[in-house]
């Protein structure tokens, strides 16, 4: 009994299996896009408002806005400055100290050790931003009044440390102190992930041919972690430019623009700014706040678009 003919150009290949499509599968592919969806939606809303509200503010004559400012931008220039001037002294203390306690927790710490130190640092992050603006109040300002007095004596010809000293130790510097140990934990425990997910093969490999621990971290570790660090310091520096309370709390502020760190002539933040007229700000003012905050909206959408550009380029 033979077999029928098989038809000419007819598939020999078994037929594919249909792929089975889960509900919990659709459930979460709809659930990913509408939350991403809905945070595209929230930020634009809240672009909306802060322009929508901010209008007045814009075309407000002289008189009508805080301080006796003859325009707006002369009234937010100030607040500008003191927001990225204090976000860059905070980043310029906190960066190498969270490098080399990530590095010390990742590399150097005792495996029994490390975890714990690990632990403290991330609680450091929890720590509420009250807490540090009154430890900068009351204990910091003090301690380092001292310090700054040596450093007018000493080093008053450098222009960021010549004037009057502050007699209260309120400065910018102060200031700049708290919302740098505000950022290390945060930095630290990024870039600790990141050191900890550095290849080990390539770790062993220097540390075969002779390698340092150190020269092993140089050539493995830190080319590795290159865009990690960038997404670590630019995320401190997010923390630093929104502090509120503790930069309200610490700085005793004015509206001058000024580069000295040890007088009490300081420039306030924007955020800072905020939390201290709010309460009591009414028709123009309060338009004004509002126009300060959709700068600082503005100047943290741009830091970040720019930190995602380094990462980029530093991945590609």
């Amino acid at each position: 009994m033979t077999s029928a003919p098989v038809q000419q150009g007819a598939s020999l290949a078994p037929a594919k299996p249909k792929a089975v499509v889960r509900v919990g599968d659709r459930v979460f592919s709809a659930a990913s896009v509408i939350s991403g969806g809905l945070i595209l939606v929230v930020l634009a809303l809240v672009a909306a408002f802060l322009i929508w509200q901010s209008i007045p503010a814009f075309s407000a004559k002289v008189g009508e806005l805080p301080n006796q400012a003859a325009n707006f931008w002369d009234y937010v220039g100030p607040l500008v400055f003191g927001t990225i001037w204090s976000a860059l002294l905070a980043l310029v203390m906190a960066v190498p100290l969270a490098l080399g306690i990530a590095l010390f927790i990742s590399h150097f710490a005792p495996r029994r050790i490390a975890p714990l130190l690990g632990y403290v640092i991330d609680l450091l992050a929890a720590v509420p931003s009250v807490v540090y603006g009154l430890w900068g109040i009351v204990v910091l300002s003090q301690f380092v009044k001292p310090f700054y007095a040596f450093l007018n004596e000493h080093f008053g010809w450098i222009p960021l440390f010549s004037g009057q000293v502050s007699g209260t130790g309120r400065t910018i510097l102060t200031a700049s102190i708290v919302l740098a140990v505000m950022t290390i934990p945060i930095m630290t425990a990024i870039m600790r992930e990141i050191f900890l997910q550095a290849p080990t093969l390539n770790e062993e490999a220097a540390l075969a041919l002779g390698a340092t621990r150190w020269e092993m971290i140089r050539l493995s570790v830190l080319p590795f972690a290159k865009s990690g660090i960038v997404s670590a310091i630019m995320l401190g520096l997010g923390r630093a430019l929104g502090e509120t309370m503790a930069i309200a709390l610490v700085l005793s502020v004015s509206t001058n623009i000024t580069f000295k760190l040890l007088t009490s002539l300081n420039p306030s933040t924007i955020a800072a700014n905020i939390a201290l007229q709010f309460a009591e700000a009414s028709g123009t003012a309060l338009n004004a706040l509002i126009a300060t905050g959709l700068i600082l909206f503005v100047i943290t959408l741009v830091i970040n678009m720019l930190a995602r550009y380094v990462v980029r380029q530093r991945v590609s």
